[in-house]
């Protein structure tokens, strides 16, 4: 029997409403699944475990933007060559890295912990509340290649809010707008 009225408006509604929240819930939740584990080749294949790991290079020294800056920023080529100008020179992957400089093109990195536009995330107010990088991107002292070990969704966002008990003046709308 087909309602009309505002009874059959409302059953509409709340139809619609209902099939909305399911399909946004399983979106949202696979794309957590689809993203957590994400490791894609790069142009070089550089090694944060040889950097970051077996020679110490701090976070903050590549990715220099990362507590004055929404975006923690990759190193451009300069900075790379600074170094290897004069170390590993005859390596095949040193070698790619001197023909972009040479080109005078940047490193077209494939980014690993890429969040959709709407997200508003300012990497310095993290690192200025005492975040360690590794609490969001794991232990990149020791990968070979970066992978997305968080789903970096706002509900795994959340509960590291909740578990640290943010508040200081500022909840969630504050902090995402």
């Amino acid at each position: 029997m087909n309602e009309t009225g505002p009874i059959g408006i409302i059953k509409k509604l709340v139809s619609f409403a209902v099939v909305g929240a399911v399909a946004f819930f399983v979106g949202y939740r696979i794309q957590g699944r689809y993203f957590s584990g994400r490791t894609p080749a790069q142009p070089i294949e550089f090694s944060h475990r040889i950097h970051a790991g077996d020679n110490k290079i701090p976070c903050m020294y590549c990715h220099l933007y990362a507590d004055k800056s929404r975006v923690a920023g990759v190193p451009n080529v300069k900075r790379c060559m600074g170094c290897h100008a004069v170390i590993k020179t005859q390596s095949p992957e040193i070698q790619k890295l001197a023909a972009y400089w040479e080109k005078k093109e940047p490193v077209p990195w494939v980014k690993v912990h890429n969040l959709p536009d709407h997200v508003y995330f300012p990497h310095k107010r993290h690192i200025k509340a005492g975040l360690e990088c590794q609490q969001c991107h794991g232990d990149v002292a020791s990968m070979k290649r970066i992978t997305r070990v968080s789903s970096l969704t706002m509900g795994w966002c959340l509960s590291c809010h909740t578990k640290r008990n943010v508040k200081n003046g500022r909840d969630c709308w504050t902090c995402h707008i």
